[in-house]
């Protein structure tokens, strides 16, 4: 059990790491003034799903719940 659990704090720790580069590789959620000319509901603006942000995103939300299921199962303690 204790191979398991150095195992299971080693991959949360990584997982940490990885979450705080992909959130500070994301841009900022403000339109700027994209937004006054119209720039939001452009061709990028509709397929932001496809594009870099887009995955950025998908992945921030996957290691996002990893995250909090990783610190749940660490944190069960034997009764």
């Amino acid at each position: 059990m204790g191979i398991l659990r150095l195992l299971l704090t080693i991959v949360f720790i990584i997982v940490c790491i990885t979450i705080t580069i992909i959130v500070l590789l994301q841009e900022g959620k403000s339109a700027g003034l994209g937004a006054i000319g119209g720039m939001a509901e452009s061709y990028w603006g509709k397929n932001k799903g496809r594009s870099m942000e887009g995955k950025l995103l998908k992945i921030t939300r996957i290691l996002g719940i990893a995250f909090i299921v990783l610190a749940a199962i660490l944190n069960i303690n034997k009764f």
